[in-house]
């Protein structure tokens, strides 16, 4: 199995800290956002390489970052070749240059590049193998509805099968927010090239198992009470070590 993190994306939002530095590439308790999900998949054995897609601004980054990083399986970087926001493939276009930039049809786990969490990947991988190989997305329940709004938002049955699923909805049909971590099997990557061909959105990687769902199956994983942060402002950036700490004496208590 490949691993594709999703590191083209521009992080506008966080003004001067990702104008020279991608957003992965940002330091978390003395630790990148892309050393922590490297180090989680180094957990995964079946992971035989890591492929992080970049943008062209920075490809070198991410380079320079990959000689340094010592890991389980190799890691190639890939330049999708966008230098701005008007110009980038979307990041289900992104998965799809990646996997046709490495001639690749097998299973694959798809990562943004630019959170940080506190639940383990290989727990996540572990059930992706205990449902028999099923298509999988990863999220958590929540009532916030600031939170369903931007991410995909799935129903699911009490079995954890997604029967719905919509990405960013501006009225939610249920509660459960996915996030940017999925597992797709040999036979859903080969229908990658007909959701795009069929003209779907290249963007918000949510969209790809929300039209994958109602052809075939799709599980959730549940990794509540575990913590994602999406640091989408400067404001969380500044604040993040303490919004750990604070998420942490919680657990304890």
């Amino acid at each position: 199995m490949k691993a594709v993190i999703l590191c083209a994306g521009y992080a506008t939002r966080l003004g001067k800290l990702t104008e020279n530095t991608p957003k992965p590439l940002l330091q978390v308790k003395g630790k990148t956002l892309l050393d922590l999900l490297v180090d989680n998949l180094d957990e995964i054995s079946d992971v035989d390489e890591i492929v992080v897609v970049s943008n062209h601004k920075f490809f070198q980054h991410f380079k320079t970052w990959a000689k340094s990083r010592v890991s389980n399986a190799p890691i190639t970087i890939l330049d999708d070749g966008s230098t701005c926001n008007d110009d980038r493939l979307g990041a289900i276009g992104d998965i799809k240059f990646a996997l046709d930039k490495k001639k690749y049809e097998g299973e694959i786990m798809v990562l943004a590049g630019d959170n940080w969490f506190d639940f383990k990947l290989s727990d996540f991988y572990k059930q992706y193998l205990r449902l028999g190989r099923k298509n999988m997305v990863l999220g958590a329940r929540t009532n916030d509805l600031k939170i369903l709004r931007s991410h995909g938002v799935a129903k699911l049955d009490e079995k954890g099968k997604v029967i719905f699923m919509e990405e960013k909805p501006q009225v939610p049909q249920g509660n459960f927010a996915v996030g940017p971590f999925y597992i797709y099997n040999k036979d859903a990557v080969a229908k990658l090239g007909d959701y795009l061909a069929s003209g779907n959105s290249h963007d918000a990687p949510g969209n790809f198992p929300s039209w994958l769902s109602q052809i075939t199956d799709v599980y959730a994983w549940d990794v509540s009470p575990k913590h994602r942060i999406d640091i989408g402002t400067e404001e969380v950036y500044y604040n993040i070590d303490s919004i750990i700490d604070s998420l942490s004496a919680t657990n304890v208590h």
